[in-house]
């Protein structure tokens, strides 16, 4: 029953980010799923790997690290926690993307990391768009400063922008959010700068990764809505 359960949120899931695509004009390839697997068990892991998920998302990096040799080599790990500067070392040169970066001194210190291992590493910056005070990341009016900071920084290559939105009961809520983010990242863009890409956009979660893909997500976050809900009280929700 379990088995069948993750297999069918996934499908669920993924018919639903169609759907939005659909309404949004999108092609389907634009968007990619990440399943968050904080908390869950290899088991429910390879039950969505073997359902076709191939994208990972965790929050800490002890529990991605006794993960990641439990699972088949294609996964791509994405670090979508906040990243404390003395547990760069561990993941630099094995996760695919490093989605919080939210401060210079984290940026320098996986560059730092990165120059030592010899590693090219694609990060996003963290956006608090919201500002709410129970989140990390920095300001939109921030973010361009922190940008052209971060892209002088050698072996680290800026790929676009995260945030995590507000817990709200309708994602309809947050919608003014996602906007918020893309009109940033297109700002960004047109400015061309060195070593910034902005084609990448981590937003959207369980409860409004429709919403987030109508507005421009490339990689929406979920993990409830496939794993079923967590085994702990909630706590910082960043899926």
């Amino acid at each position: 029953m379990m088995q069948n359960m993750v297999r069918e949120n996934l499908k669920h899931v993924e018919q639903r980010i169609g759907e939005a695509c659909d309404r949004a004009g999108r092609d389907r390839k634009q968007v990619t799923l990440i399943s968050v697997s904080k908390t869950k068990p290899v088991s429910m892991l390879m039950e969505a790997y073997e359902a076709g998920s191939r994208d990972f998302g965790e929050n800490k990096v002890q529990e991605m690290m006794d993960k990641m040799p439990q699972m088949p080599p294609d996964v791509r790990w994405h670090m979508i926690g906040h990243l404390q500067r003395n547990k760069v070392k561990y993941i630099v040169g094995k996760v695919f993307l490093i989605h919080s970066v939210d401060s210079f001194r984290l940026a320098e210190e996986i560059s730092r990391e990165a120059v030592k291992q010899q590693v090219k590493v694609n990060i996003l910056l963290e956006v608090n768009v919201a500002q709410e005070e129970s989140k990390f990341g920095v300001t939109l009016q921030e973010t361009e400063d922190l940008v052209r900071q971060v892209a002088k920084l050698p072996n680290i290559h800026i790929s676009g922008l995260m945030t995590i939105a507000p817990f709200v009961e309708n994602a309809e809520d947050n919608r003014q959010y996602f906007r918020k983010l893309r009109k940033l990242s297109v700002d960004i863009e047109q400015k061309n700068i060195d070593n910034v890409s902005m084609n990448v956009l981590s937003m959207g979660m369980t409860g409004d990764y429709s919403v987030a893909v109508e507005e421009g997500a490339t990689y929406v976050r979920v993990g409830t809505g496939i794993f079923g809900e967590r085994a702990y009280a909630k706590g910082m929700v960043t899926e």
